[in-house]
């Protein structure tokens, strides 16, 4: 059911400005397509039953602390409000010679996405996503960030 502004109410009106899930698990589409241009070596955000490549790194790993240097990296952070600090780390690997790919939620009125973000490759989806571990489309638009060495000037 919708309420007056086409909210459905199942999944409540204030979820769009809520960071209560942070595990959005990556549509095999969009990885298998990225994979496809990119060729991935690392997921620095994975659990055993989610990882997209051979290497990952756990919550007991903690890819925070982990070095990315020389890897392809596909990246889906925690959404919640550590996500600034996997924004960071991916930029900063970025300048350390790994090439990162972000899966993120598209939150343009935040610090972190004209600290970072902005100075990527923002490839923005049309949408809502589908996250495969969710009955529901995200509440939220995603993009695709892109930290590559010879891209844009440091922060």
């Amino acid at each position: 059911m919708r309420d007056l502004f086409g909210h459905d109410e199942r999944i409540g009106r204030n979820v769009h400005f809520k960071s209560e899930k942070f595990d959005w698990a990556t549509p095999l589409k969009i990885y298998d397509k990225l994979n496809a241009e990119f060729h991935f070596t690392l997921d620095p955000c994975a659990t055993e039953d989610n990882a997209k490549c051979d290497k990952y790194f756990t919550i007991k790993e903690d890819g925070l602390k982990q070095s990315w240097k020389g890897e392809v990296v596909f990246m889906n952070p925690p959404y919640g409000r550590d996500i600034k600090k996997w924004i960071e780390k991916a930029w900063n690997e970025s300048r350390g010679g790994a090439t990162v790919v972000c899966l993120v939620p598209s939150r343009t009125d935040t610090r972190w996405w004209h600290r970072y973000c902005m100075k990527g490759e923002i490839r923005f989806i049309e949408g809502r996503l589908h996250f495969d571990n969710h009955k529901w489309n995200a509440p939220f638009p995603s993009a695709i960030v892109i930290f590559k060495m010879e891209g844009k000037s440091d922060v």
